[in-house]
């Protein structure tokens, strides 16, 4: 693997650090957890579709993309409260 440079503003970079010292980590590790952990859209749609598939065939549950998006907004909601309240 080789590696690459990102350049961001010095603003950013010194957020990075301050989040990677606070974890124990590295600028580096920070940018790759990220990377490994973050779902691109078309990943999240194909996991929507094997949850949607899994619900029908286990629970007998249909979701639309009505329902879908509800619950997504809902937990976003919840996780923002979450981050809210934490902070």
């Amino acid at each position: 693997m080789s590696d690459a440079m990102i350049r961001v503003p010095a603003e950013v970079r010194d957020r990075l650090a301050v989040i990677a010292e606070a974890r124990g980590t590295s600028i580096r590790s920070l940018v790759q957890e990220f990377a490994e952990s973050t779902l691109t859209e078309e990943e999240r749609r194909e996991r929507a579709e094997r949850t949607r598939a899994y619900l029908a065939e286990n629970f007998g549950v249909e979701v639309d993309d009505e329902e879908s998006a509800v619950m997504g907004r809902r937990l976003r909601e919840a996780f923002a409260r979450q981050q809210s309240d934490a902070g």
